[in-house]
């Protein structure tokens, strides 16, 4: 899945006050750049492994649809072949290209599905990094970066520059597994088991 190319890279302004608020925690790089790499903190993360789990179940769900619906084909092909020896020619011609048509309009259907399963998947990623800006403006504020680039973009970069797996540490905390592709469900996060202990 491609995001739009004008988001390919992060820039992320922390300004002069993100400067001054940056922490020295342990694991924090203290840069004013760093680096992430966006395909793989989507493809790691929680959400983006459950998005991938749901595209993958809708479309290994509309590969059995298609196969079906081919066999049925299939075999209304075979009995009109067989019923054209006791047709008239022009009866038969009529019969072939009505179902040359429904052939057709199943194609465009099934390719269509194809399509809105591909763009859920966009959909979601797009989702995942608007709901992950809150928490990359957090880091850049924490390691006094004033902007965020994506690694692909970048010749060159020192390890110690790239957040990748503390955002997605982050960025898990934060959004859990996010929601279903369709946007209607919501997926709970995981607790933190220091959280599921209650106090008398």
């Amino acid at each position: 899945m491609r995001l739009r190319p004008a988001i390919a890279a992060l820039f992320i302004c922390a300004g002069p006050v993100a400067a001054q608020e940056a922490g020295e925690g342990p694991g924090v790089p203290q840069s004013a750049v760093v680096v992430l790499d966006r395909d793989a903190l989507f493809a790691t993360s929680l959400f983006g492994q459950r998005v991938t789990r749901d595209i993958e179940a809708e479309t290994s769900a509309l590969a059995a649809e298609n196969r079906r619906i081919e066999a049925e084909l299939e075999a209304e092909e075979r009995e009109l072949t067989q019923r054209r020896k006791t047709m008239e020619p022009g009866e038969f011609r009529e019969l072939a290209a009505e179902f040359d048509t429904r052939v057709n309009g199943i194609r465009e259907a099934q390719d269509a599905k194809a399509r809105a399963i591909a763009q859920q998947g966009e959909r979601a990623q797009q989702l995942f990094f608007d709901r992950a800006n809150p928490v990359l403006v957090d880091l850049a504020r924490e390691t006094g970066a004033l902007v965020i680039l994506d690694r692909r973009i970048v010749i060159a970069s020192a390890d110690q520059v790239d957040i990748t797996a503390l955002a997605q540490s982050r960025i898990d905390a934060a959004l859990g597994e996010g929601v279903a592709t369709d946007g209607t469900q919501p997926r709970p996060r995981p607790t933190p088991p220091e959280a599921e202990t209650g106090t008398d």
